[in-house]
């Protein structure tokens, strides 16, 4: 089965690489529309500078950046409030936010409960 070519809203990745940021920002979801129409952060536009000028190694803390086609085919380090994960930006995420990416909360998992804990536990020796 041949692979299926990337479209988002009937342009290819290279039509999307063209467009400027208010052209871009039409296609996008109104969220994405309106921060983008807002104007970046600081953070954000130094992380921004930091892609354009091919930096390896491109760590962030910026959870709130949209994926723009530029991004696309870089690993990106995203901090996730303990390390930084290595993401690698394809095409399906263009629009999304870094931080859709990267989970902050780890599944609870939890043993046999302590002492105390039950009516049962009690008749448990103590050592």
């Amino acid at each position: 089965m041949a692979k299926k070519e990337f479209t988002y809203k009937g342009k290819s990745l290279e039509d999307l690489k063209k467009l400027s940021l208010t052209e871009l920002a039409a296609l996008l979801p109104s969220r994405q529309r309106r921060n983008i129409k807002r104007g970046f952060t600081e953070q954000q536009k130094i992380f921004l500078k930091k892609i354009k000028s091919n930096q390896k190694n491109i760590e962030t803390h910026c959870r709130d950046m949209i994926i723009l086609p530029e991004m696309v085919g870089l690993t990106i380090k995203i901090h996730n409030g303990k390390a930084f994960v290595p993401i690698l930006m394809q095409e399906d995420m263009i629009g999304h936010y870094l931080g859709e990416f990267v989970l902050t909360r780890s599944r609870v998992a939890h043993s046999a409960p302590g002492i105390g804990a039950t009516r049962s536990s009690a008749s448990l020796s103590v050592k």
